[in-house]
């Protein structure tokens, strides 16, 4: 060694103790270093290396070679303890640094200093030089095979995966999660691959999750902490300062203002806000959201942004587009829709029939690259809630100048389709338009007029429209027969309904939707006409030769078919799983449990077996609908992928040519895909979550009470029941 070491053995004895890799920054905190003595820090563990007594690992880490001891279990000690002593340990660095006076060219960051110590650099005496004490500018992982970027979801027990579309999921384990935390981007390596899968490290935090979390608060004498309601995250984390007035067992919402720079080191935060009481519904509601990162508001450079282009369009004007105003094109929605994307007229057209399927322009207002455009990407559909809704766009848009109101000029596109009486289609084009909805139908009035369901209320504007909703019917029922042929799968899975207090907002009410079959029937001939225009608008694009986003959904997994095939079976069913590959199968397997009397297990758990309908721009076609070509182009106002398979369509129609690259193109609309699927992911997870609140809530009020269910499953904590009336699923502790 040509300097004298300062800090060899106590290196070698932490490091031998703990028996795992640390970062030189933990390993200063765990000697209680001064920060001037970092420099001396690197200097030993650079010697260390070249005696062969210290490795180095990945992300600047180091671990003592030979060395592997047990790490002792601490001394049972009280939480409060231990952060107060965390605390001040903090506190006296902090003071530490401020009372400690500048020295002049001896300031080296950690991430500096952290880097000469990853490059291994070659020198001719220890005695660093000037030029490296300059630091150079960060660079940019490059991802290669062996390692990318993704996101890290944490396990409880401290494990975790990083995955990332388009790659398989690498597990990391506990002691290799380092400083990132649940949510975070990373840079992960692949360490090695066994049967059950892909295993790596972190090599590096690149972006770090939404600060915002949920918990608990807790104080003891001057220490103050938060237990996460989310069990992924490091727990606890710790209190500088309580700004806002907050008690122990407060529900609060916190921001992480310092976040963990090693394995061990605890995250600090500041409290933003008191929640309330825990258990209360509009509490444990907002803790939801917040902990999905979900905002019920939108940000004020988006709803200026929409202002804007709702004076600018204020007025729909004609211009180039077809006019649609003549064709009656009526919405038809539940009583409670909260916006009218979508239009339908059906009329005789020679032998056979021309359907007209509208649905309002969305992308008229919302432009490429704007605020409104990058706000709707990044919430990617709307979310509902029993109460309410979440928009993906702002309300000034999604219930007013892009809702199809009656009586008022809006934009749209078209799909214009002729069939023959056998419904199938001869001719179809896609327009822009300029629509005038003639009235707001209900599925309950149509349902009424047309004779399928003497419970409904009676509605004047559908018993005008009568012929032409008989037609629509008639058309309807050949295109659900025509999938039926193909091997489209009709699953009968109610959902639930929660009936809310206006004023409390407390659930009244839990029941099935549409549960009466004259309202399904009317729900069907609405959803048939969808299916019809997202199909031919795929088509369209395809004959086009346009990239697009197209809605897939691939084969069954073949081992959840075996699963399937065994539960069945003890419920004396017979299935033929290699039938099962092809939609027909399936389809002639769903009939086969008509009557039955346990049909609507068996189908949950079919759907159990079949993979998650998603976003990609290589079309693979639609397993369950039994389609080749699907895009989704019916919701704009509440998906995303919908508004920019829209801008593909008026691209072309206006003879717009991209500024951008094919390729650039193409990659823009593949990420869009992805994070579209994600998003939808989460605020499916979102809505369950909620939608087991109320229930929860509603059952709360029903302690005591008996109620007749059926068993749907079971786990290693109880028996899982299904409930017809309240419409809720509950879960019985083996133990009552």
């Amino acid at each position: 060694m040509d300097h004298e070491s300062r800090w060899g053995n106590a290196v070698l004895e932490v490091l031998g103790e703990w028996g795992r890799g640390m970062h030189p920054r933990e390993l200063a905190i765990k000697l209680d270093l001064e920060p001037e003595d970092y420099d001396a820090l690197l200097d030993d563990l650079e010697d260390l290396m070249e005696a062969g007594l210290v490795k180095e690992l990945p992300g600047g880490r180091v671990r003592a070679r030979g060395r592997k001891l047990t790490r002792p279990k601490p001394t049972a000690r009280g939480l409060a303890e231990i952060v107060e002593k965390k605390g001040r340990t903090s506190a006296a660095r902090t003071q530490s640094k401020k009372e400690r006076p500048p020295k002049a060219n001896k300031e080296k960051t950690a991430e500096q200093s952290d880097k000469s110590l990853r490059q291994k650099k070659e020198k001719p005496s220890k005695k660093r030089s000037d030029s490296t004490k300059k630091s150079s500018p960060k660079k940019k992982f490059k991802t290669t095979s062996s390692q990318w970027e993704g996101r890290i979801t944490v396990h409880a027990r401290g494990f975790a995966f990083v995955t990332r579309q388009g790659q398989d999921d690498v597990f990391i384990p506990a002691d290799a999660v380092y400083e990132a935390l649940h949510g975070d981007q990373v840079l992960v390596r692949v360490t090695g691959r066994s049967r059950k899968g892909l295993e790596g490290v972190v090599e590096q935090v690149t972006q770090r999750r939404d600060p915002r979390f949920t918990g608990t608060l807790r104080c003891k004498t001057k220490s103050q902490w938060i237990e996460p309601d989310d069990s992924r995250l490091r727990s606890p984390i710790l209190i500088k300062e309580n700004k806002v007035d907050a008690r122990d067992g407060d529900a609060v919402v916190a921001a992480i203002n310092r976040f963990p720079a090693f394995s061990d080191e605890l995250a600090e935060a500041e409290l933003v806000e008191v929640l309330g009481p825990a258990g209360d519904l509009k509490t444990e509601e907002r803790k939801i959201l917040i902990g999905n990162a979900v905002r019920q508001e939108h940000p004020p450079e988006v709803l200026l942004n929409a202002e804007e282009m709702a004076e600018r369009l204020k007025k729909a004007k004609l211009g180039k587009r077809r006019d649609l105003r003549q064709i009656p094109l009526p919405t038809i929605d539940p009583e409670d829709a909260r916006d009218h994307d979508d239009a339908i007229w059906v009329e005789k057209y020679r032998s056979g029939y021309r359907a007209y399927i509208a649905i309002a322009d969305v992308s008229e207002y919302v432009r490429e690259g704007s605020a409104l455009d990058e706000e709707a990407r990044a919430r990617g559909c709307t979310i509902y809630l029993p109460d309410r809704a979440i928009p993906m766009l702002p309300r000034v848009l999604a219930a007013d100048l892009c809702s199809l109101l009656p009586e008022q000029d809006r934009f749209c596109m078209c799909v214009i389709a002729d069939l023959n009486k056998k419904g199938e289609v001869k001719t179809y084009e896609v327009v822009e338009g300029l629509m005038r909805s003639h009235a707001r139908l209900t599925y309950d009035g149509v349902a009424r007029t047309l004779g399928f369901d003497e419970e409904s209320p009676q509605s004047a504007a559908a018993e005008a429209m009568k012929p032409n909703l008989e037609l629509l019917y008639e058309l309807s029922q050949k295109l659900r027969q025509t999938r039926s042929k193909k091997g489209a799968l009709n699953l009968d899975l109610p959902e639930p309904r929660v009936v809310v207090d206006e004023e409390t907002g407390a659930p009244l009410e839990i029941k099935k939707r549409a549960t009466r079959p004259g309202l399904k029937l009317a729900y069907s001939m609405v959803e048939e006409m969808m299916l019809l225009a997202n199909e031919l608008v795929a088509l369209w694009l395809d004959e086009e030769k346009l990239p697009g986003i197209y809605r897939v959904h691939a084969e069954p997994d073949p081992e959840k078919l075996e699963k399937l095939a065994m539960i069945a079976d003890e419920m004396e069913v017979a299935i033929d799983i290699e039938s099962l590959q092809d939609p027909i199968g399936v389809a002639k397997f769903l009939n086969s449990l008509e009557g039955h009397p346990k049909k609507s297990i068996l189908e949950k758990l079919l759907l159990r077996s079949l993979k998650q309908a998603q976003y990609d721009t290589e079309n693979i076609g639609h397993f369950g609908l039994a389609k080749e070509y699907y895009v989704h182009f019916t919701s704009p106002i509440r998906r995303y992928p919908d508004l920019r398979v829209h801008r593909q369509i008026k691209s072309v129609l206006r003879g717009e040519k991209s500024k951008q690259k094919p390729k650039k193109i193409i990659e823009d609309l593949t990420e869009a895909a992805h994070e579209s699927s994600k998003r939808e992911r989460d605020a499916i997870g979102v809505e369950r979550e909620i939608l087991d609140l109320y229930r929860a809530s509603y059952m709360k009020q029903h302690i005591g009470d008996v109620f007749v269910g059926r068993i749907t499953g079971f786990s290693g904590m109880g028996v899982y029941v299904s409930l017809d009336e309240p419409f809720v699923d509950v879960m019985i502790p083996y133990e009552c």
